[in-house]
């Protein structure tokens, strides 16, 4: 199948995430504008204006009402994703590095970088209210002294978060104290990306160590390990079938060294259980920095340093792959 090429970045792609139905798909890059457009056939619905620096993070919540992005303005905002009108902004000392709205979207959790005497700290406020969302405290404010926040999820019945960290620990966090419950250290590099399965029991980590991880939600347990001979920046596993994509490359600054054919850019593609890989797609023209299954399971898209989107949908051969066991 021919994929879906979308432009409508001028700048390399930081996030791309489907809402529930997959209908949409949102968008984020270091320009400054998120985008919003029909997963179908690619058309652009519209932007998200109002960011003045990088947009780094974004989400949006389980019945697509609102939409959550962070940038390196310094500003966490909160959008109502039907008119793209602003409905709420609060102001960090840093740049914003992660969001996220928990299952209910009662809660969204933030953190931010560590930079100008500032410390990484990770915050949850109550998304609920316009108006509090704007103006007041957040509920919890967590220090984080060690190594900055990269990536950052939401645990079982909301109760925990799991923040991935620059040093390649990853750390559970229970919201009733503010405290951390469990720190594992399995990966080596930097975790640039953490997404749960379906069913929200596993994660799978996307680190700079060449690896990607399967993670135990509740124990932070390693599972199964996949091994590449490159950074990993992104992780996602298929809600239909044991298979997880991968997608990454080299850092930006020796993408000038590497041609497109030497196999550095594709999507590989794994098994689960097996951890042995089956296929690659071919595309980008750098490093894959975001890619997402849609929640089908029918087709996958992916975000590149070259500030192209690409939406793939799978060939009949696909679903009638079966692994020799």
């Amino acid at each position: 199948m021919k994929p879906l090429m979308l432009q409508g970045h001028e700048r390399a792609i930081t996030q791309i995430k489907y809402n529930r139905e997959g209908d949409l798909l949102f968008s984020s890059a270091k320009d400054v504008t998120p985008n919003v457009w029909y997963s179908l056939n690619g058309e652009r619905l519209g932007t998200y204006n109002g960011h003045t620096g990088a947009v780094w993070c974004i989400d949006v919540d389980w019945k697509t009402t609102k939409f959550l992005s962070g940038a390196a303005d310094n500003t966490l905002r909160l959008w109502d994703v039907a008119t793209g009108v602003e409905i709420g902004n609060i102001s960090s000392n840093s740049a914003v590095r992660t969001c996220s709205f928990s299952y209910s979207a009662d809660l969204a959790s933030y953190s931010t970088d560590q930079a100008m005497k500032q410390d990484c700290e990770i915050f949850i406020v109550d998304a609920r209210d316009d108006e509090s969302f704007k103006s007041s405290a957040p509920i919890l404010r967590m220090t984080v002294p060690d190594s900055k926040v990269t990536s950052l999820i939401w645990g079982t019945l909301d109760h925990t978060i799991i923040t991935g960290h620059e040093d390649g620990a990853i750390t559970q966090w229970d919201l009733r104290t503010g405290k951390s419950i469990e720190t594992v250290k399995d990966h080596q590099g930097s975790i640039n990306d953490m997404q749960k399965n379906r069913q929200g029991t596993m994660f799978v980590t996307a680190s700079k160590d060449k690896t990607a991880k399967l993670f135990d939600v509740d124990d932070l347990s390693v599972h199964k390990v996949y091994v590449t001979e490159r950074p990993v920046n992104s992780a996602s596993l298929s809600p239909i079938y044991d298979h997880v994509v991968l997608g990454g490359g080299q850092d930006a600054m020796d993408v000038t060294t590497t041609a497109a054919q030497a196999g550095k850019f594709d999507a590989r593609f794994f098994h689960v259980i097996f951890e042995e890989e089956f296929a690659r797609v071919k595309g980008h023209f750098g490093p894959i920095n975001s890619l997402a299954f849609h929640p089908d399971g029918e087709s996958f898209s992916t975000g590149g340093e070259d500030g192209f989107i690409r939406v793939q949908s799978f060939d009949p051969s696909y679903k009638e792959f079966r692994f020799d066991y």
